[in-house]
């Protein structure tokens, strides 16, 4: 199916979002954070229009916040393989997340 988002080709980035999605907004801003250090960790550079094509198209849900669409935009650059690690990081964190 072509019509799918990008974050739901690989199941275990779509579980990810999934869990973002459905978390208390704290928690998803905590995890933009994470997701944004983990990117740079990997070395992982936001390409300087990203940021700038986000106020254009407002209708995603991690849109509403400058720092999910940040963090989403990090997960975009990344490679297949580095953004599905980084999703099994938001999993293991957003575990812990949910039992504080």
């Amino acid at each position: 199916m072509n019509n799918k988002r990008w974050y739901d080709q690989e199941p275990t980035i779509s579980l990810a979002v999934s869990l973002i999605k459905n978390s208390k907004y704290d928690t998803q801003i905590e995890c933009a954070k994470f997701i944004k250090a983990k990117a740079q960790d990997y070395g992982i550079i936001l390409q300087s229009n990203l940021l700038g094509a986000f106020n254009y198209v407002l209708n995603r849900w991690y849109d509403t916040d400058e720092q999910l669409a940040e963090a989403f935009g990090y997960l975009q650059e990344a490679d297949d393989e580095t953004r599905k690690q980084i999703a099994i990081d938001i999993i293991g964190f957003l575990e812990k997340a949910e039992t504080l």
